[in-house]
C-alpha cells in the first residue's frame, strides 16, 4: 500500500504546536517527504508558518515543508508578504455556499492573481460551481503558473485549464463511490501535470473515511490512483513528487 517519496501538495494544520507536530512525525512514517502546508486565513497561514518551523527544527520526523499563504475568498483585505512562501493560496471561487458574495470574490481573486504574479509564484486555486467565473478571472489577469487543488469538474473544464496551463491536483475524493467525474478527470491528466493532495483534514480517503484526513493518509489515494491510472505508486510518487517540485521550486 504504501510508497515512499510522497508530496503532499495540500494540508491544512491545526493551531495546536504539539498536534502539528504529531501529524507530520505520522506523515513522515507513512512515506510523506514533502508536503506544503496551506493557508486562506490569518489562522490557517498561522498554522502553516508553524508547520514550517516545527518541520524545519526537526528534520529527521518531519516531511521538508513549504507554505502557501493567501487571502480565500470572504476573507477581508489581502494578506501581506511575510514568511517564505512557496505559493499564494488558496484562493479562488465558491459558489456553492456563497453565490450572493460572487462580485466580491471575484475581485478579490484577481487581485491576488496579480499579487502571485508581482511575487512570481504559483496560485493554489480553490473553484466550486464556479467553472466560467474561474476561467474569466484567470483570463482577465492573463494567469498561468498554478495548480486547481482538490479537482472536482468537469473533464472539459479541466481541458481549459490545461490549455490555460495549469496543474490539476488529485484528493481522496477520487476514492469515494459517487465520484465517477474524478476518476475521468484524473484518467484523463497529462503526466507531467499531475498532483495529489490529501486536502487534510477534510476528505479523508477510503478506507479511512469518517477520521480526520492527515498527510500519512496520502498513501491511500496515491494507491488508488496509480491504479486508476495503470501504473504503480511508486512510479506515482515520483512523478507526482517531480512536478510538484517542478511548480513549487521546492
Amino acid at each position: 500500500m504504501s510508497a515512499s517519496g510522497l508530496y503532499d501538495t495540500h494540508a491544512h494544520f491545526p493551531g495546536d504546536p504539539d498536534e502539528i507536530a504529531a501529524i507530520l512525525k505520522r506523515a513522515r512514517a507513512a512515506g510523506v517527504e514533502r508536503l506544503m502546508a496551506v493557508g486562506g486565513s490569518p489562522e490557517l497561514n498561522g498554522a502553516a508558518l508553524k508547520a514550517a518551523e516545527i518541520a524545519a527544527a526537526d528534520p529527521d520526523a518531519a516531511p521538508r515543508v513549504v507554505v502557501a499563504l493567501g487571502t480565500d475568498r470572504d476573507q477581508p483585505g489581502l494578506l501581506p508578504v511575510e514568511g517564505t512562501r512557496a505559493a499564494v493560496g488558496e484562493i479562488g471561487l465558491d459558489f456553492h455556499y456563497s453565490p450572493e458574495t460572487a462580485p466580491a470574490q471575484e475581485k478579490l481573486f484577481a487581485a491576488q492573481l496579480e499579487e502571485a504574479k508581482r511575487l512570481g509564484l504559483p496560485v493554489v486555486i480553490h473553484t466550486r460551481d464556479a467553472d466560467d467565473a474561474t476561467l474569466g478571472v484567470l483570463d482577465e489577469t492573463d494567469s498561468h503558473f498554478g495548480v486547481i487543488h482538490c479537482f472536482t469538474g468537469s473533464v472539459p473544464f479541466e481541458k481549459k485549464l490545461l490549455d490555460r496551463g495549469f496543474h490539476v491536483s488529485i484528493s481522496g475524493i477520487v476514492t469515494f463511490r459517487a465520484a465517477e467525474n474524478v476518476r475521468d478527470a484524473a484518467r484523463y491528466a497529462p503526466d507531467d501535470r499531475l498532483l495529489v493532495e490529501t486536502d487534510s483534514p477534510f476528505l479523508a480517503p477510503v478506507p479511512m473515511r469518517g477520521q480526520a484526513n492527515e498527510p500519512a493518509f496520502l498513501v491511500h489515494t496515491a494507491a488508488f490512483l496509480a491504479d486508476l491510472r495503470g501504473t504503480t505508486p511508486e512510479a506515482l510518487a515520483l512523478l507526482t513528487t517531480a512536478n510538484a517540485v517542478e511548480l513549487l521550486g521546492a
